[in-house]
């Protein structure tokens, strides 16, 4: 399990250190990617999954209210991209796509301070 949450903090080190990056290139790609293959009911699906790994695997981990909370809504964003009417979900991801730069560098900023307290919990960077 402690490899399966690693790979969590790995994909959320790599999503905030690119959105740290280069936000625009990332949100250009991601417009052009739903564009071409609207699929984002299978991403809902991998998040949904992710947080429950993530609610089952958090427990005992440092932080554990963190991740809790976390996971509840890594659930939360899943059913949302699954089950809700497609005007709905279009919607919100206009909007999420339609942010200005700064936003999504504080989201960068957000994810890896999780994927580095993911690697702490489990004892990954230190004694």
């Amino acid at each position: 399990m402690g490899y399966l949450l690693f790979a969590i903090a790995g994909l959320w080190m790599a999503d905030g250190l690119a959105l740290l990056v280069a936000p625009n290139r990332i949100i250009l790609t991601l417009k052009q990617a739903l564009s071409i293959s609207p699929g984002i009911i299978k991403w809902g699906v991998v998040a949904g999954a992710l947080g429950i790994l993530l609610l089952i695997g958090g427990q005992g981990l440092a932080y554990q209210p963190l991740w809790g909370i976390v996971s509840v809504m890594m659930i939360g964003k899943g059913l949302f991209l699954f089950a809700a009417p497609d005007a709905w979900r279009q919607a919100v991801i206009q909007w999420c796509l339609a942010r200005e730069v700064v936003d999504y560098r504080f989201w960068g900023l957000g994810l890896c301070t999780l994927s580095m307290l993911m690697l702490d919990a489990l004892g990954w960077l230190g004694n």
